[in-house]
């Protein structure tokens, strides 16, 4: 019963945090929408946050296993960048973004929250990082843009385009960024062809 308990908790935390927001996410509002005691969020997480960072590692891990799955077979900066567009929105749909964005923002007032958010957003990095070297590593574009650099951009783009969002009432302009990485991704084909290292010429016998 306790697990069923702890789930229920976590998978209201995930509607109402999705619905309302941090500031209108509590204790109250959750164990609400759960159908339990609100005793119970502080039993079995000592409070609202760890309930709420609960809810981000099961959205994430989710979100992972899927987004794993899609990029799987990603061999050129095309299906890539076709990917991204898929994963972006996926996740805008799911409301994933949400949840992490919702906490990101959180974590400016409260300063205990940093480092939590922080560290679940490193998996994220390292996983964007492992698909762009597997797809550009070895090419001139990787050392022109090093797949860690190109990751943070990527994990920042990911924040701000969800802010963004709330301006952007019919996606129009965010999917116009993908649609030019679209079309700008066929033209970087010769960035990312891996040159044959050259082997150095045996000495002429004197």
């Amino acid at each position: 019963m306790t697990a069923d308990t702890k789930d229920r908790l976590i998978d209201a935390a995930i509607v109402v945090l999705k619905a309302h927001g941090y500031g209108g996410t509590s204790a109250r509002t959750i164990t609400k929408e759960a159908g339990v005691n609100s005793a119970l969020v502080f039993y079995h997480f000592g409070g609202v946050d760890p309930l709420l960072l609960a809810a981000l590692d099961r959205s994430s891990a989710d979100r992972m296993a899927r987004h794993r799955a899609t990029v799987a077979d990603v061999s050129t900066l095309e299906e890539l960048a076709d990917a991204a567009t898929r994963i972006y929105r996926d996740d805008l749909e799911g409301g994933h973004i949400t949840l992490f964005t919702e906490l990101v923002a959180a974590a400016i007032a409260k300063p205990e929250l940093r480092e939590q958010v922080a560290r679940r957003a490193e998996p994220w990095l390292e996983f964007i990082e492992e698909t762009l070297e597997r797809v550009i590593g070895g090419t001139p574009l990787a050392r022109l843009t090093p797949p860690r650099d190109l990751a943070n951009a990527a994990i920042t783009f990911y924040l701000g385009v969800n802010l963004f969002t709330v301006l952007d009432a019919d996606r129009s302009r965010t999917d116009s960024v993908f649609a030019m990485a679209q079309r700008l991704a066929p033209r970087a084909k010769l960035l990312t062809m891996r040159l044959p290292s050259r082997r150095r010429s045996p000495r002429k016998a004197e």
